[in-house]
C-alpha cells in the first residue's frame, strides 16, 4: 500500500514514516499542502494521511481538492480536539480522524481496517457485476443461480452456460456453430443440439408478462439475448 503522508512536523513525519515502513507500507512524505497536492497529482497513492494545520494549503482545502479528484481513503490528523474540526473534515470526505498525540499502533490499525472495508466493498461490487437482471429474470453467474420472479429455475450445466454467454453479450448474435464451440470447446457437428437447448431454455424461462422471448432468433444466422 502506497501512503502519502502530509505534515509539517518533521520529527513526527520521521517517526511515523519509519513505523509505517516497518509494517510494509511504502511512504512518501511531504511537508506542506502545496507540495502534497503536486505529488498527489503526479503519483498514485492508496492512502493519504494529512494534518489539518498545514502551511501554504491547509488540510481542509487539501482534503477537498484530493476528494474532487479521487476516492482514495483519507485520515486527517490534528492537534485540535474540536468536534467542529472533526465534522468539517468528515463532511469533506475524510474517512477517519485522529487527534494528536495519537498511538501509532492505533493509526496503523485504522489504516488496515479501512483497507479491509474497501476490499470488501470492491468484492461486493465485483459480485454485483456478475449478477444480470432482465425483467423478472435474475442470473448470478458466480453462484450459478437463475431465478424468474424470485423462483429458482433448474437448468442443466450446458443450458446455464449458453444463457450466461448470451446474457453477458446482449444484442450480439451468435451462430449455432459459435455457441457450440464456446460451450463445448470442440468443433460443431450437429447444430440441432443448440436448437434443442435454446428451446428448453425458453420453456424454463418463460415469463407470462412478456410475449416476446428473452432469447431471440435471428433467422438464418443464430440466437441473441434481447437488449431491451
Amino acid at each position: 500500500m502506497k501512503i502519502l503522508l502530509v505534515d509539517d512536523e518533521r520529527l513526527l513525519i520521521k517517526g511515523l514514516s519509519k513505523s509505517l515502513q516497518q509494517e510494509g507500507f511504502e511512504v512518501t512524505a511531504t511537508y506542506d499542502g502545496e507540495e502534497a497536492l503536486a505529488v498527489f497529482e503526479r503519483l498514485a497513492f492508496d492512502f493519504v494521511i494529512l494534518d489539518l494545520m498545514l502551511p501554504k494549503i491547509d488540510g481542509i482545502t487539501l482534503c477537498r481538492r484530493i476528494r474532487d479528484k479521487s476516492d482514495v481513503p483519507i485520515i486527517m490528523l490534528t492537534a485540535k480536539d474540536s468536534d467542529i474540526d472533526k465534522i468539517v473534515g468528515l463532511e469533506l470526505g475524510a474517512d477517519d480522524y485522529m487527534t494528536k498525540p495519537f498511538n501509532t499502533r492505533e493509526l496503523i490499525a485504522r489504516i488496515r481496517a479501512i483497507g479491509r472495508r474497501i476490499e470488501k466493498d470492491k468484492g461486493k461490487e465485483s459480485h454485483r457485476d456478475k449478477i444480470h437482471q432482465w425483467g423478472q429474470l435474475s442470473m448470478d453467474i458466480e453462484g450459478r443461480l437463475v431465478k424468474v420472479k424470485g423462483r429458482e429455475i433448474d437448468l442443466t450445466p450446458k443450458e446455464f452456460d449458453i444463457l450466461a454467454l448470451l446474457i453477458t453479450n446482449r444484442g450480439r448474435v451468435y451462430t449455432r456453430e459459435q455457441i457450440f464451440q464456446q460451450i463445448w470447446n470442440e468443433p460443431c457437428f450437429d447444430t440441432r443440439t443448440i436448437d434443442v437447448h435454446i428451446k428448453n431454455l425458453r420453456e424454463k424461462l418463460r415469463d407470462d408478462d412478456n410475449q416476446s422471448p428473452m432469447i431471440q432468433t435471428k433467422w438464418g444466422v443464430g440466437y441473441y439475448f434481447r437488449r431491451d
